[in-house]
Parts: C-alpha cells; sequence; structure tokens
C-alpha cells in the first residue's frame, strides 16, 4: 500500500513539475517572441543595404517575394527601385550542401546580372575553415563577376573560384547559393523579356 501512495506522489510530483515548466517555457517564448523577429529582421535589412549598390526609394524588405526554384524549395527575391525602377536586386538564397548543413546567403546582383556584393546570413560551418567564406579574400572573387559569362564554381570542378584551403566543401556550397540565386534572377529576365 505504501509503494503506492510513493509512487502515486511521485507521478503528482512529476506531473506538476512538467506543467511549471511547460507553462513558463510558454511565457518565456511569448516574451522573447517579439525581440527575436525584431532583430531577424534588421539583420535582413543590413544584409540587403549591404549588397545593393546605390541608393533606392523604396522598400526592398517589405516588396519581396519569393520564385520557385527546383522542387519544394524557393528564394526570396528583394527588389531595389528608384522611381519604380528597378535599380539592383538582393537574392537570399539557401543551399544544404554545406559540410555541417544549410549556408544561407544575400547576393546583390546589378541590373547587367553581375554580382555586387554577398553576405553570409547563416551557416554552422567549421570555425577556422568553413567560416573563412566570410573573408574578403573568399567572397570578394565574387564580385563583378557576372554568372552567366563566369564561372562561378571552385577550381577543381573547372571554374574561376580558389576554393577555401581545407574547406572545399563549403566553397563549393557558397558557389551553389551563388548560382541559385542567379539562376532565379535570369529567370525573372527572362519573364521580363517575354512580357
Amino acid at each position: 500500500m505504501k509503494i503506492k501512495s510513493i509512487f502515486l506522489q511521485m507521478i503528482l510530483s512529476l506531473t506538476g513539475i512538467a506543467l511549471v515548466a511547460a507553462f513558463a517555457l510558454g511565457y518565456v517564448y511569448e516574451f522573447t517572441k517579439g525581440p527575436i523577429l525584431k532583430a531577424q529582421i534588421e539583420k535582413q535589412m543590413r544584409a540587403i543595404e549591404a549588397v545593393i549598390e546605390g541608393e533606392y526609394s523604396n522598400d526592398p524588405l517589405n516588396e519581396n517575394y519569393k520564385v520557385a526554384f527546383e522542387p519544394d524549395d524557393s528564394l526570396t527575391i528583394y527588389p531595389a527601385k528608384n522611381n519604380e525602377v528597378v535599380s539592383g536586386i538582393a537574392v537570399k538564397a539557401i543551399t544544404g550542401l554545406g559540410y555541417s548543413g544549410e549556408i544561407g546567403i544575400m547576393v546583390g546582383y546589378r541590373t547587367d546580372g553581375s554580382i555586387f556584393n554577398i553576405q553570409v546570413l547563416d551557416h554552422k560551418e567549421t570555425p577556422g575553415l568553413g567560416t573563412k567564406m566570410t573573408e574578403p579574400k573568399f567572397y570578394e572573387q565574387f564580385m563583378n563577376k557576372n554568372p552567366s559569362k563566369d564561372d562561378l564554381r571552385v577550381t577543381k570542378d573547372g571554374g574561376t573560384i580558389d576554393a577555401i584551403a581545407g574547406a572545399t566543401i563549403t566553397s563549393r556550397a557558397y558557389c551553389d547559393a551563388v548560382n541559385k540565386a542567379y539562376a532565379a534572377v535570369n529567370d525573372l529576365n527572362d519573364e521580363e523579356r517575354t512580357e
């Protein structure tokens, strides 16, 4: 009898602790959801500003739209406009080919298709190796290049990009994301030409 009583008390205690923990987690989530969302939006805006050349009169963040790419994938386009004329495009691209998972980048294209700048948004690559993709020595290789004219793959694959020493997989993934972003921009230009 005593064992059943102790067992019941343990179950009630654990249930009470689980309920208190669940309510506490829910409260913390609700309390921090707004600031986290605000920080993510500010990070996106800073990346857009960094990759678009010159000034623009619209709000690319609020005028964004998605473009279907490959099955079950999409890219987000942020058009920069001056007097309703597109002056540049920022594209958020994600690739799952990184050494440690997904790599998210923001690529800024000029209207001629050349790359103005690139910002890494998210990654989990190896510190000291894959993280070198955020260093100018690597990403400046892409500046002013046009993926329709320049082969933006690593040199081991026949392209023009020198891979990061010891991080070829990360380098390939970065190139993949840049080329995905360009494919979306190129598809947009094709649609505009046919309209």
